[in-house]
């Protein structure tokens, strides 16, 4: 990059003024990525200082069975096929409680989009849930979801979050986003929720008080300008309605032979190469540069490996997820080497070995507890870098 483009991109980042579609592209185009990673640690250090949040929480998909067959999905199956399942709710709420220990704060669900589940299924299954996990955040259902949901019982979306509020839903997840302009879109999609109707959910999931997250799959066919359009659009959507509280660049995964039919279901894969760790902490740093308007940006470690997602604390990530356990949409797909599990002391651990302090939050952000950070009075403890 120009030097020249350098002092104006500084500046800007600086006074506070907010870079346009031709500065991201620029910033991608940039091959100086310690520069790139400082100047994303400057901007997150002045939201979030030395912080790494986290959360304890525990992933729940009630089941793969989906009408649709996205070209990068592996977790998806077929009615009949030999391994797709269905809980019935006391299934569903039984394996919860078995995840309750460790102070479990949340539980993030996701489903296919099941051609034969009864709308009523939903609610139903929140209320129980949240009857036997009074004191767990429920997060629940992309916006493709809610989008089912108002083709299968011809209700309005309002009605439906009004009822899934109702039932104890606190956020919706941040799914169905994927890359959302259509040059893109087109190839990697093949359920109906896009653009308009992502946003339209997301917008008023925000005007009834929820907060969300969103999110960006990264690493396939998409170019950085692809990317660089993708935050833009939400980023003028939170201007408008302040409701999401972080974006997580989600790495895509390639798939490996299924060993129950021998299937590899990732249709993308013969013509993509999966993102490089320097590419995803540049996509990090660009991300959290754009974004001006969203306090936190979250690196999901299942999707990017432990030692990457430590790395993007240093590019722009203030957030760590959360304790997962079991993360079946990724693990169906990747055999990538990231654990199922993480415990508390395990993230506590990556987050001071990366050199920031610990922070456990709940769904809200809402602060639960602050640990001690690295000891400072151990010359090789580590430090985040300095701004």
């Amino acid at each position: 990059m120009d030097a020249g483009l350098k002092r104006e991109l500084e500046q800007k980042v600086r006074s506070g003024e907010r870079l346009t579609r031709e500065d991201g592209i620029a910033l991608y185009e940039s091959d100086d990525l310690a520069w790139l990673g400082g100047l994303a640690h400057e901007v997150r250090t002045r939201k979030n200082g030395d912080v790494v949040h986290f959360n304890v929480n525990r992933h729940l998909n009630m089941t793969n069975v989906c009408t649709a067959s996205c070209a990068y999905c592996s977790f998806q199956r077929k009615p009949g096929e030999k391994d797709a399942y269905t809980m019935r709710i006391e299934e569903a709420v039984k394996l919860a409680k078995e995840m309750e220990g460790e102070n479990l704060t949340e539980l993030h669900i996701v489903n296919g989009l099941h051609p034969n589940l009864p709308w009523r299924y939903y609610p139903r299954s929140l209320r129980e849930l949240k009857a036997a996990l009074p004191g767990v955040s429920l997060k629940a259902f992309t916006a493709t979801e809610i989008h089912h949901f108002e083709t299968i019982s011809g209700m309005s979306a309002s009605d439906i979050l009004d009822e899934l509020i109702d039932a104890g839903l606190e956020s919706l997840t941040g799914g169905g986003a994927e890359i959302f302009d259509w040059e893109v879109r087109q190839h990697i999609v093949d359920h109906r929720t896009h653009w308009e109707d992502w946003s339209r959910i997301h917008r008023l999931a925000h005007e009834k008080g929820l907060k969300t997250p969103c999110t960006m799959l990264y690493g396939h066919i998409e170019e950085p300008r692809h990317r660089v359009d993708h935050v833009l659009r939400l980023r003028e959507l939170q201007d408008e309605t302040g409701g999401f509280q972080v974006f997580i660049p989600l790495r895509y995964q390639h798939d490996f032979v299924d060993m129950k039919d021998g299937k590899v279901r990732n249709r993308l894969q013969a013509r993509t190469q999966m993102a490089t760790g320097a590419e995803a902490l540049k996509t990090f740093a660009v991300s959290r540069l754009l974004f001006d308007n969203v306090p936190h940006v979250k690196v999901f470690w299942v999707m990017h490996g432990v030692q990457t997602a430590q790395l993007a604390l240093q590019h722009g990530a203030d957030d760590m997820d959360g304790s997962v356990v079991e993360y079946k949409i990724t693990h169906d797909a990747d055999d990538f080497g990231t654990p199922n599990k993480l415990t508390r002391e395990d993230l506590l651990d990556l987050i001071r070995d990366a050199g920031f302090r610990p922070v456990e939050r709940n769904t809200r952000y809402e602060v639960l507890r602050e640990y001690e950070g690295p000891d400072p009075a151990r010359r090789e403890s580590p430090q985040p870098m300095r701004v």
